[in-house]
């Protein structure tokens, strides 16, 4: 993990966190209850990209918090539209964290969940191919069975939903396969979907001291019924980034 300084100022002060110190504040005791955990960057004037991508806003301390969320969770789940725009890989974590995941009882890799509707994707890509663990699809019953028949031979297919997804039915079908602890790395369409249907748990959000203007995406997109309150659990700070995590209040 990068060694990138990162200092804790809320709720309490403590600098130049070590892994250890680090992982406290992420990790969740209870890994048997289903937890949902979204991560996101983004600009301090709101903007989710830079030139469509979220890479020219994260930095040493994003990236190194974002590594570390990875090697906590038992999923990640992604939208199929961030897959493609952000040139997504397997799913195969560095070394020193899978030891680190070893070290905690879980498996070396996390599971890769790819959200889709539509199932535009290649079962010869190298996310399949080169998969360390075998990956799944969420996608729902309205999806096209012949490509759902191609991925199911490099892919477990879950159905959540029957012509949209049904985020409830997404989480409770990842926890039944031991998968409870969910960490989701977008994009904005996917994310406005789980926080309408009032599955998501925690936002860890990194502000990038940049302003890009434009019209980039927010984080979350789609209409709500109303506003979901989050309550501040802790502030970190390294430089001019400051990287914050909520939960949504119940």
């Amino acid at each position: 993990m990068a060694t990138v300084r990162l200092d804790s100022v809320y709720p309490v002060a403590a600098s130049d966190l070590a892994d250890d110190a680090l992982s406290s504040l992420y990790a969740r005791a209870d890994r048997s209850e289903t937890w949902l955990r979204v991560n996101f960057v983004s600009s301090v004037d709101g903007a989710a990209t830079v030139d469509g991508v979220s890479g020219g806003l994260g930095d040493d301390a994003d990236h190194r918090v974002f590594d570390l969320l990875r090697e906590l969770c038992d999923v990640v789940i992604v939208g199929a539209g961030t897959v493609r725009a952000e040139s997504y890989g397997p799913m195969r974590l560095q070394q020193p964290s899978a030891d680190r995941r070893i070290a905690r009882g879980l498996p070396p890799h996390p599971v890769f969940a790819i959200v889709s509707r539509g199932l535009d994707l290649d079962p010869a890509s190298r996310i399949f191919t080169d998969a360390p663990v075998r990956p799944i699809i969420i996608t729902t019953d309205a999806a096209p069975r012949d490509r759902r028949d191609r991925l199911a031979a490099v892919a477990d297919i879950v159905i959540a939903g029957v012509d949209e997804l049904d985020p409830v039915a997404m989480t409770v079908a990842l926890a039944e396969r031991g998968l409870t602890q969910q960490h989701c790395e977008g994009g904005p369409s996917l994310f406005g979907t789980l926080i309408a249907a009032g599955v998501v748990d925690e936002l860890c959000l990194t502000m990038s001291p940049q302003l890009v203007a434009g019209d980039a995406k927010r984080i979350a997109a789609g209409e709500l019924a109303h506003p979901s309150e989050l309550i501040l659990g802790h502030v970190l700070v390294s430089g001019n980034t400051l990287l914050l995590r909520y939960e949504v209040a119940r």
